[in-house]
């Protein structure tokens, strides 16, 4: 997936919301390490790509802070309840522009979580990207400007519509099966906590 080449720096300016019951309803659901490294793949002797496929079904939240280079993308809902993606974090040009690419599955509720340093309109495609996914496009808030469903291999624009400081990919579905829309906004918690 080819993003726009920006220098980023992870910042959080979403505000914290009441999340104790959010926190209640992570902690009870983390039953699952998220110790895939989302599985990117490696070149075989005569220099092919082949992508790897060992990627666990489902990623929870475990532990009481995500692991370095991950993130938390807390969406909370009025009933108490919230829905948790286990996001890597790409920061840096080399991590946004790999994005997702060459991997052939994607565990439900896992996903990547691009960062950029400023807020402008961005385009994604799905070069190289074998999983169909949906977007979130996020302005500087953390809130949804725009969700768009994408079609593997598609090397067409997806545009965000709108200025987006962040971009949020997850399996094709995810967002429209835990009821989140244009106009609801994340809480990201950053990884602080050594890998496994």
């Amino acid at each position: 997936m080819h993003r726009t080449e920006n220098r980023s720096a992870f910042v959080s300016t979403g505000k914290p919301k009441n999340h104790l019951s959010s926190w209640a309803v992570l902690l009870a659901l983390a039953t699952v390490a998220c110790g895939s490294d989302a599985q990117s793949g490696q070149a075989d002797g005569d220099g092919a790509y082949r992508p790897q496929s060992a990627v666990p079904d489902t990623v929870r939240p475990s532990g009481d802070a995500p692991e370095a280079n991950r993130a938390w993308v807390v969406f909370s809902h009025d009933d108490g309840t919230a829905d948790t993606v286990v996001a890597e974090i790409a920061a840096s040009p080399e991590e946004r522009q790999q994005g997702l690419m060459h991997r052939e599955s994607l565990a439900q509720g896992a996903g990547m979580l691009f960062v950029f340093e400023d807020s402008q309109e961005r385009s994604f495609w799905m070069a190289n990207t074998y999983v169909p996914l949906d977007i979130a496009y996020m302005d500087e808030e953390l809130t949804i400007v725009s969700i768009l469903a994408m079609t593997p291999l598609d090397t067409n624009l997806y545009p965000s519509g709108a200025p987006a400081m962040y971009a949020l990919e997850v399996n094709q579905g995810w967002f429209a099966a835990q009821g989140i829309e244009v106009g609801d906004r994340a809480e990201v918690i950053r990884g602080t906590r050594p890998g496994s």
